[in-house]
């Protein structure tokens, strides 16, 4: 009985390297699996599209994983310079995924972001509940330590987008970044 499950199993994962599964009923009411498409006579005919047997290794942490679930990170940030292009490389760097908000381009986020701080400043970083204004690396890293963000990302990540350039030293400021107004109406 051993034998014929392990054999069973052997010719399903045979199957499940060409992608396609065929499940369909012959005229005498049998049952076959098979990766070509069935005969024109089948009855109850399904395809089961399958995927190969790889791990996707592009997943997320588990402690990563945990804390976009309890404390998500928004940024909202435009072009304004070495401030908001020192905000995303400081969450490239630690492998936050965060959603990217613009309030120059998108007036929903420029409503939103009046709403959460008062005013069009950015940037901004939300973790959970807790808004940071403006850029300062420690606030921010004690921000991203207290949702339980890894200090460190698994693989260094580029600049978010190519017109940021190129990732600046990352030294603190003396003192915080200031924060810059967006004028809207562009």
């Amino acid at each position: 009985m051993k034998f014929m499950v392990v054999i069973l199993f052997c010719a399903v994962a045979g199957l499940a390297q060409a992608g396609e599964l065929f499940r369909w009923v012959d005229a005498e009411g049998r049952v076959h699996y098979t990766d070509q498409p069935p005969p024109a006579s089948a009855r109850k005919v399904e395809e089961k599209k399958l995927s190969g047997s790889t791990i996707d290794t592009s997943q997320l942490p588990y402690a990563t994983q945990q804390a976009v679930k309890k404390s998500p990170v928004t940024l909202y940030a435009n072009d304004c310079g070495e401030p908001c292009t020192q905000a995303r490389n400081h969450l490239a760097q630690r492998g936050i995924p965060f959603a990217s908000k613009n309030p120059q381009t998108t007036p929903a986020d420029a409503e939103a972001l009046t709403k959460l701080v008062g005013a069009a400043y950015v940037p901004v970083l939300v973790v959970g509940s807790t808004v940071s204004k403006g850029y300062e690396k420690g606030a921010w890293d004690a921000a991203l330590d207290a949702a339980g963000y890894p200090r460190n990302a698994l693989v260094k990540k580029a600049p978010v987008s190519p017109a940021d350039g190129p990732a600046k030293n990352e030294a603190s400021p003396a003192r915080p970044a200031p924060m810059h107004p967006w004028a809207g109406g562009r």
